[in-house]
């Protein structure tokens, strides 16, 4: 098989407590990494690695830092091999429809926040000729639902601004590397029931790794969603907007 991966000796986690970020980061120490930047709000405590490990205070809503953030890592431990997007949150329609400013806050975090970070590491990485943005998308932006439209919608966005992304940095070297896993079952989902084709961080993880390793643009997280919501995309409205999820 062959090893677009390379030698991956420093990391950026944008978005420090993410549960998904975190098992990627292990999986790609145990991969040979040695020097790690955790990008996290300043209450953040990181965990042990084993490795070099920096910590640089991240709040995804102030976009005007979202530049010095980068800055920093690359000050910190030179060019970077990857860089992970992880960072969001999952809210509730019900409490969407009817806090409408919390809505517009949380799409702020989970696209706006996005695009502006992404737009700084593409710079980064451009200018290096190397190295990989991971970008944590969701199926719930292949077909935005009406269980969770305001999320949906932002994780559409994010998908097509990755998407377009990625097409920008061909030829230079760097890349884009979309993740898109279905419900996943950790701290953000507690207290929810588990959708059909649901996956753990750690497998969301090593799938993430092992497209990192192929040269993949985009994975599916578990690899039948992909097929299974190409079909989706065909179903009926009608039909669709029943769903409950």
């Amino acid at each position: 098989m062959k090893n677009a991966l390379g030698a991956v000796d420093t990391v950026l986690l944008l978005g420090g407590r993410s549960e998904i970020g975190m098992e990627i980061v292990r999986l790609l120490v145990g991969l040979g990494a040695s020097r790690v930047v955790l990008a996290a709000r300043e209450d953040f405590v990181p965990p042990s690695l084993g490795v070099e490990v920096h910590v640089v205070p991240f709040d995804a809503l102030d976009v005007h830092a979202h530049g010095a953030v980068l800055t920093k890592a690359v000050e910190l431990v030179g060019d970077l091999d990857v860089v992970i997007s992880a960072f969001g949150v999952l809210g509730a329609q019900a409490d969407y429809d009817a806090d409408p400013a919390a809505a517009a806050r949380d799409v702020t975090v989970n696209y706006t926040a996005h695009v502006s970070v992404g737009l700084h590491a593409a710079r980064v990485l451009r200018a290096q000729g190397h190295g990989t943005l991971v970008v944590l998308s969701s199926v719930a932006g292949a077909r935005v639902r009406r269980a969770n439209f305001v999320y949906g919608s932002a994780k559409a966005g994010l998908d097509g601004f990755a998407q377009g992304l990625g097409d920008s940095l061909h030829g230079t070297g760097a890349r884009v590397l979309i993740v898109r896993p279905g419900f996943v079952i950790g701290r953000m989902t507690r207290g929810l029931v588990p959708a059909p084709l649901s996956s753990t961080p750690r497998q969301v993880a090593l799938a993430t790794v092992g497209a990192l390793r192929d040269g993949a643009s985009s994975v599916w997280v578990p690899r039948a969603l992909g097929p299974a919501f190409g079909a989706l995309r065909l179903l009926p409205r009608a039909l669709w907007r029943r769903l409950p999820r």
